[in-house]
């Protein structure tokens, strides 16, 4: 190479080549390479690469497409509703957009995206010998989503549906899949207590088309597919993100931002006494003055209630 001109180099899904670490640190003895390296899995950084480019790389998170992002693209600003509809049937990866809205054809895609992952990249990985209790496991995630779950009810819920097997295997495949970025696991944090929790994790997916796709539920859950539409608007702008406790109530998001911390809770609708009572209650219960807001389906102007706004979530989503 000569010493006067740049080169740079792309280097995609690179875990998949033997000695791939040590490959890549070579590179970097060149000053006048600019490398890119790609992955879609957690393992790349966990080998000796992160050691042997010590301080040398920055590291980002490639997420699907957000919720303005799409909207744009499609040019549904008129219509925020019917883009949310799209965006959690049509799925939010990037490649679907090529597919003009052919249903038949996103299905196959998210299909062959899922058996790819599972298939290829986490049982190849781990070595899994029993892809049976694997696939039963991530239904079983599809279907809870936005729920408090822990291991042993997993296990025992597998169990009872003839896949007998235990936590630590539970815990293992659990691990393999959010290092393959199909799922997120976040911890709870007492808020009173300012203390996170052990057990009784939620998990959400990294595309809600993905449970359109595969498992084509006949009555989806409205509330739970909403609050995984706004962990992943909270995860594009970048937040850390957990879930929250008070006394006995659950804050379904807490967001550590650099001036404080924001509470959100998300529900479809709350045009029900009971259930707007029930969301402020938790609410409430915070005992500092951090902004506080709920998120709702409901198409009503922005209400104030002693502090706590509900807001609509494609609004809140769609903003600048």
């Amino acid at each position: 190479m000569t010493t006067d001109q740049k080169y740079y180099i792309f280097l995609d899904e690179v875990q998949n080549v033997l000695e791939f670490p040590r490959i890549i640190d070579s590179l970097f003895i060149d000053k006048n390479i600019d490398l890119y390296v790609t992955g879609s899995n957690a393992f790349m950084l966990s080998t000796e690469l992160a050691t042997l480019l010590s301080g040398r790389y920055i590291e980002l998170h490639i997420l699907p497409l957000s919720f303005r992002e799409f909207v744009g693209y499609y040019k549904f600003e008129n219509n925020l509703d019917l883009a949310y509809q799209k965006y959690i049937s049509n799925s939010s990866f990037p490649f679907t957009i090529e597919l003009n809205e052919d249903s038949k054809s996103i299905k196959e895609y998210i299909k062959s995206v899922y058996n790819t992952v599972i298939l290829k990249d986490v049982m190849t990985r781990k070595k899994i010998s029993n892809p049976l209790i694997l696939e039963s496991l991530v239904l079983f995630l599809l279907d809870n989503i936005g729920n408090i779950v822990s291991t042993n009810k997993i296990s025992d819920s597998l169990t009872s549906y003839g896949r007998k097997t235990d936590v630590k295997t539970i815990e293992k495949y659990i691990d393999s899949l959010c290092e393959s970025f199909i799922l997120y696991k976040i911890k709870r944090y007492d808020v009173k207590g300012k203390r996170c929790l052990k057990t009784l994790e939620k998990y959400y997916l990294v595309d809600l088309g993905l449970r359109y796709n595969i498992l084509s539920k006949a009555s989806p859950d409205y509330g739970r597919e909403l609050e995984n539409f706004v962990f992943l608007e909270l995860k594009q702008r970048g937040y850390e993100v957990s879930v929250g406790k008070a006394d006995d109530y659950e804050i379904d998001f807490i967001v550590e931002k650099t001036d404080g911390v924001e509470y959100f809770q998300v529900v479809a609708t709350t045009r029900e006494k009971k259930v707007i009572d029930r969301e402020l209650r938790s609410l409430k219960t915070i005992p500092d003055s951090y902004p506080k807001t709920i998120l709702t389906l409901d198409r009503e102007p922005v209400r104030d209630y002693e502090g706590i706004k509900v807001i609509n979530a494609l609004d809140w989503a769609n903003e600048d």
